[in-house]
């Protein structure tokens, strides 16, 4: 494969797909309704960020959102109105975001298309969605949740998940849910926050091939998490699971068959009602409960599936994830579109990296959604998708997770499809949303994101706290977004809110990744600023160490980190892990850090290249630089990183003994 260069055009969308995109029809309804007209995409977004009231009041009415009682303005609190954190939207109204989730139900065609390593291809219809949702809703009644009241889930990206989901939804109740690969620790760690009322639970799951109970740490739950008060559990690994060592537990056939007349209702709550909780790693100290609202989440949702990922009712949308990361989150708004959902559980490397196009081939999918480690790991792994499967219906891919090298943007119009939209997202657990990324509008270009997202007020700032354009510099937002959380867990006070997010600057939102935001709009975003490397007054984000490092086919993944040490000396080693029978000799080595040499710049080149075996990831799958950079800089590994936030806490070891050698 040849070099990849930055800002080298890719694709160009054609005038039939801008004439027919949902965020055209948008535009047009603005012109003809509200008298706006706008010449470009930054044209549009511009509005959208400096007449917040306008922008998501016209949401509100184009998409027509239901609510029982109106809203009184679309942002309270008089002048201090815009001030960040305590933004209040739309106060008076009173909706509910599962009512919207059906509002575009076709009860005979599929709502879920579903496949895992244990269940072959199947569909759910909309009429059983909505038949099943009205029967878990009552059953929750039944067995006094409440709205407000807490339900958990510790289960797999099944259709039980998401119909659990929106029946919680439903009645007005909390949801949160984790994937079962997570161990009993860390979703005690998440749960018991909470004091969930009613668990749903699995009783086990399959990954790659192997079979994991999960009865035992279902029963440990129940221990540690004393407001428990009934566990649904879930036949997933079993037909008919051992459930004797459970208390208080009940199959989920069982339940559903009790209430199979229920009639679907939709318990009517404030715009500002909590929908769920998401978690952050919490890979220094307990996970953040992060919480979301009814009517936010809903908002951002219509906004982020129609007009960013351009849904529709004839689309098939799927996102590998797990229930215990936001995307989950992301692909059940899909059903806002009208569209049906594809849900798939298990090992996007079982048998093979071919299994999710072939995912993609027998479902027809449409946009197929994934993280960018593997985008490169199929690029690695010379996968051709477009040679081998008919992929006649993918319209779009999307990339998040971490930024994608620019040779994973070239390697999807060579190996996937020529005629694709690549949108790369960035965005977080903390808004469950994307604030930079796709755009059906405009071009695709090498290792860029197309766009800053309407109402997201994203900007870079430099050393001083300033505005820069065509610079690297911090992720910032700088005006409320309806998705923001609406408080995090057990913070009365807001204090640990306010030391996430606005520590930094005042009255704005500091993300803690680095982006540059170039003259059009577009961006690049170059990993997270808290794991900066700094050489000689250069600041650098990982992200292009990565890349670089990426080129040299021996490696199959890499850390780096820059430690400052007492004597005042920067030490910058680099940790990889290689392909199968490689070793790490001194040719090796001279090629690693040539390819940075020449990616980056001198300075950049690594201290020392030391082989491990694996490197530590949080529970979804991300690499934590932060708590080796602290470990190797002689903070204690407890205090570093909390290990039941990993998933593979042994990779530590290694990390625990260099320090010592240091």
């Amino acid at each position: 494969m040849t070099e990849a260069a930055e800002g080298t055009l890719l694709w160009e969308p054609s005038e039939e797909l801008k004439e027919n995109a949902n965020i055209t029809r948008y535009m047009r309804w603005l012109e003809e309704e509200k008298d706006l007209s706008f010449e470009s995409y930054e044209d549009l977004w511009e509005w959208s960020v400096t007449d917040l009231e306008g922008f998501w009041a016209s949401i509100w009415e184009y998409f027509d959102v239901k609510s029982s009682k109106p809203y009184e303005k679309v942002l309270g609190g008089g002048s201090g109105s815009h001030e960040m954190p305590g933004t209040q939207w739309f106060p008076g109204a009173e909706l509910n975001y599962a009512e919207h989730a059906f509002r575009n139900a076709r009860p005979d065609e599929p709502a879920v298309l579903h496949r895992s390593e244990i269940r072959p291809l199947s569909e759910v219809s909309w009429r059983e969605l909505e038949s099943k949702t009205a029967a878990v809703a009552a059953v929750l009644k039944d067995l006094g949740v409440e709205r407000g009241d807490r339900v958990a889930a510790y289960v797999p990206n099944v259709p039980e998940a998401l119909i659990a989901f929106l029946a919680c939804a439903s009645i007005g109740a909390v949801w949160s849910s984790c994937s079962p690969d997570f161990g009993a620790g860390s979703v005690v760690d998440r749960f018991a926050q909470t004091e969930p009322k009613v668990l749903f639970a699995v009783d086990g799951y399959r990954y790659g091939g192997k079979d994991y109970d999960r009865v035992e740490v279902v029963a440990r739950l129940q221990e540690e998490i004393p407001s428990l008060q009934k566990t649904i559990v879930v036949p997933y690994l079993n037909e008919e699971p051992d459930t004797s060592g459970l208390e208080d537990a009940v199959l989920w056939d069982d339940l559903l068959a009790e209430h199979e007349s229920a009639e679907l209702e939709f318990e009517q709550v404030p715009f500002d009602h909590p929908l769920w909780v998401l978690y952050s790693s919490g890979t220094t100290g307990l996970p953040k409960a992060i919480v979301q609202g009814q009517g936010g989440i809903l908002l951002e949702h219509l906004k982020k599936t129609h007009l960013h990922i351009d849904l529709s009712p004839e689309d098939k949308f799927f996102w590998f994830t797990t229930t215990g990361w936001m995307m989950w989150n992301v692909v059940v708004s899909g059903l806002l579109s009208g569209s049906t959902i594809l849900l798939y559980d298990g090992s996007p490397g079982h048998p093979d990296l071919n299994v999710l196009w072939e995912f993609a081939e027998e479902t027809g999918m449409t946009c197929f959604g994934t993280s960018a480690s593997y985008l490169t790991s199929c690029m690695k792994a010379g996968i051709e998708p477009g040679r081998d499967y008919d992929l006649s219906a993918l319209k779009s891919i999307g990339s998040t997770g971490s930024p994608l090298p620019p040779e994973g943007f070239d390697w999807a119009y060579e190996h996937v499809k020529r005629d694709l939209w690549l949108f790369s997202t960035s965005g977080g657990t903390d808004l469950c949303t994307a604030f930079v990324g796709g755009c059906p509008l405009l071009p695709v270009r090498t290792g860029e994101l197309q766009c800053r997202s309407l109402g997201a007020k994203v900007e870079a700032y430099d050393v001083e706290g300033r505005p820069v354009i065509d610079e690297v510099g911090e992720l910032v937002i700088t005006e409320p977004m309806p998705s923001m959380p609406l408080y995090l867990w057990n913070d009365p006070e807001g204090e640990r809110y306010r030391e996430s997010y606005f520590d930094e600057y005042p009255g704005i939102w500091r993300h803690g990744d680095w982006i540059k935001v170039k003259p059009d709009g577009s961006a690049v975003i170059y990993g997270r600023s808290d794991s900066t490397i700094n050489r000689g007054g250069v600041r650098m984000g990982t992200s292009e160490i990565y890349r670089a490092v990426d080129k040299v086919e021996e490696v199959r993944d890499s850390l780096v980190v820059d430690i400052q040490k007492s004597s005042g000396d920067a030490y910058m080693p680099l940790f990889v892990v290689l392909e199968e029978g490689r070793d790490l000799d001194d040719d090796l080595v001279k090629k690693i850090k040539n390819s940075i040499r020449e990616s980056t710049s001198p300075r950049h080149v690594p201290n020392e290249v030391i082989a491990v075996h694996d490197l530590p990831r949080t529970l979804n799958g991300k690499k934590v630089e932060v708590p080796v950079k602290k470990i190797l800089g002689g903070t204690p590994p407890e205090e570093a990183v909390s290990k039941d936030s990993l998933s593979n806490p042994e990779s530590l070891d290694f990390f625990v003994e260099q320090a010592g050698r240091n």
